[in-house]
């Protein structure tokens, strides 16, 4: 007999409690985000844990960010790169971006790591130039969504993975109600799932993930 077991807090507790755990710089870079004045918005130990997981799975070498905050994601994403691995991460605030470079350099991995401060799409030309990606990140504004996935496809080759963060907004998409975010979300992620080139699947814990493997 077949058994399901339901999606309970004490699940998802049970599971970051075993496969999720925090070293005492990630937790700081994580809890100091309202100290620093910066929003609370990145991504959960448990996503972290599972981006980690993906990009050994997938045996990246090159890597690329978007929506960089603190720096939090970009650590999982960098430790789990080898030695001559490169995470190239685009942040839009300077702010932001200064606050990062602290935390790479406290992890010792400033070298691993190569920060842009701008606007993702007028970057593009810059990026494009350490093409092509393995893996890509993106944790920006959800209406920008399928212009991020339309890049990310043209710098990843067949095997790549594209991942995409808050892919569920609270449980929203699945529910009867309506918004410019919620709209646009939803819309992409049906957008993911009927692209002929992919593979794609929602990871539902924190604010969900969205992964595709290209083709």
């Amino acid at each position: 007999m077949s058994q399901t077991t339901p999606d309970t807090p004490e699940i998802h507790h049970y599971i970051k409690g075993l496969f999720a755990k925090e070293d005492t710089l990630l937790r700081q870079v994580r809890e100091g985000l309202a100290k620093q004045g910066l929003p609370e918005i990145a991504i959960d130990p448990e996503e972290g844990a599972f981006l980690h997981l993906l990009v050994r799975l997938s045996k990246a070498r090159r890597i690329l960010e978007i929506g960089t905050l603190a720096g939090y994601s970009t650590l999982w994403l960098a430790r789990a790169l080898p030695e001559n691995g490169r995470i190239v991460t685009i942040e839009k605030s300077p702010v932001h971006a200064r606050i990062a470079r602290q935390n790479f350099q406290a992890a010792g991995l400033e070298e691993r790591i190569l920060l842009l401060v701008g606007e993702a799409r007028q970057l593009l030309a810059k990026v494009t130039s350490y093409a092509p990606f393995d893996f890509v990140f993106v944790d920006a504004d959800k209406e920008g969504y399928p212009d991020y996935y339309a890049l990310a496809m043209d710098l990843i080759p067949t095997g790549g993975v594209v991942a995409f963060h808050n892919a569920l907004w609270g449980g929203s998409v699945a529910r009867d109600v309506h918004g410019p975010t919620i709209d646009a979300i939803r819309d992409f992620n049906q957008m993911v799932a009927d692209d002929p080139r992919v593979i794609s699947y929602i990871y539902p814990a924190g604010d969900g993930t969205l992964i595709a493997v290209k083709l």
